[in-house]
């Protein structure tokens, strides 16, 4: 059973990275925005939801839809300055964003709990399963999900909006000269990011009952870089991929601490500093990732 219990974990963080990782893939891999403070929408989904439930006493889809929202508002008022900044100073801007909103976490005890964090927080429909069942439940739920972002995200990039997205990642000027308002689409393209982020937030905090700021340090943004880069930009299974292949890793070298002679920090640090070097070898030898992006001619 404990075996059990474990995978049943594994693939449950599995499908919520999915969901950041699409989310993240649907920013760079199809529109061309960088975001390096993409764990900003993770902690929104996380708190928002949460707080709702414990402290207003919302129902439990009211906070999932809550943390959907607001992590599509936080998107829709970050990706503003697209307007008037180029793609690198936005990109230090979002790593810039993401930071302030974990520290408002952290700082603004009177709404968030600060640092001790939002504890006992509700999961859904868990009166209806034993302590044993209840993960499995868990499990079939956040696949359900992760089935229908990726169906919603799938019709929305192979529609007009999504080949529209495209074209401002390749060729942004030629969109403006044919008179595409790019600054709109990039708008949307961030809200339904963010959105998509918000639910896997949510679905996280309902599901380990706890969340503190030190849930959202920058290098789970990190993480889903990692993610992209190895599954590949510009389609959704390869995001999904990604995150399989990176958390497999994560947690499958927490069981080799025993056998190296590193405690419990180095072990952390050395397991990024591993993944980093993964990063660059996909760069190196494998840019387009594990699954490449189908290239389709439009006439």
């Amino acid at each position: 059973m404990p075996l059990v219990n474990f995978l049943i974990y594994l693939l449950t963080m599995i499908g919520i990275y999915s969901l950041l990782a699409m989310s993240l893939n649907f920013q760079v891999g199809f529109t061309g925005l960088i975001n390096f403070g993409q764990v900003a929408f993770f902690l929104i989904g996380a708190y928002t939801s949460s707080l709702l439930v414990t402290k207003a006493g919302a129902p439990l889809a009211l906070g999932f839809l809550g943390g959907m929202a607001l992590s599509g508002l936080f998107g829709y008022i970050i990706s503003i300055p697209t307007k008037s900044l180029k793609a690198d100073y936005w990109a230090i801007a979002t790593l810039a964003g993401g930071e302030v909103v974990r520290l408002i976490a952290l700082n603004e005890g009177w709404l968030t709990e600060g640092p001790f964090g939002v504890m006992s927080i509700p999961q859904p429909l868990r009166w209806l399963f034993s302590r044993d069942t209840y993960p499995l439940f868990y499990l079939f739920l956040v696949v359900a999900l992760v089935a229908v972002a990726y169906l919603v995200l799938s019709l929305l990039t192979n529609s007009p909006f999504g080949r529209n997205l495209k074209a401002i990642r390749d060729e942004e000027d030629i969109c403006l000269s044919l008179g595409k308002n790019t600054r709109k689409l990039k708008l949307q393209a961030m809200v339904v990011a963010g959105m998509v982020a918000g639910l896997g937030g949510a679905l996280f905090a309902h599901y380990i009952t706890y969340i503190s700021p030190e849930n959202f340090r920058p290098i789970e943004t990190f993480l889903m870089w990692a993610m992209i880069i190895v599954g590949g930009r510009g389609n959704h299974l390869g995001a999904i991929l990604g995150a399989v292949v990176i958390q497999l890793f994560n947690v499958s070298t927490r069981f080799i601490g025993g056998y190296v002679p590193l405690g419990a920090d180095s072990m952390a640090a050395l397991r990024m500093v591993i993944i980093g070097v993964l990063i660059v070898l996909f760069l190196l030898y494998a840019p387009e990732g594990l699954v490449k992006e189908k290239k389709k001619v439009y006439h």
